[in-house]
């Protein structure tokens, strides 16, 4: 498979680690909108958003109790900003999922 991602998750290719478990990958984006910019990934390769049914939504309810620790454990105590895109028309430009945490900053919607 040639899914970036994919190969972040098998050591392949390096990553700037925040967190792991047996179904997440957290790493810091190279190339950050926010002073705080993170990707959570699912281990499992599932492509987008569209792509979540009820035999992998349990990563995506992991995932998301990754969110909760890392905001706080990384400071975004005054909110923080978890953004998904689903195909090349919203966006996404890794068709595999993941979740942009940012925080560390004020945000305006919905560009900023």
């Amino acid at each position: 498979m040639s899914c970036i991602f994919c190969k972040i998750v098998k050591g392949e290719i390096p990553c700037s680690k925040v967190y792991e478990d047996d179904l997440v990958l957290v790493f810091n984006d190279i190339d950050p909108q926010a002073p705080k910019h993170m990707l959570v990934i699912p281990k499992e390769h599932i492509g987008g958003a569209a792509d979540i049914n009820k035999g992998n939504s349990h990563v995506v309810a992991r995932i998301f109790e990754v969110i909760a620790d890392l905001s706080k454990s990384e400071g975004m105590l005054e909110g923080f900003r978890v953004v998904t895109n689903n195909g090349k028309d919203a966006g996404q430009s890794v068709d595999h999922l993941h979740f942009h945490l940012m925080g560390g900053r004020k945000f305006s919607w919905p560009a900023g």
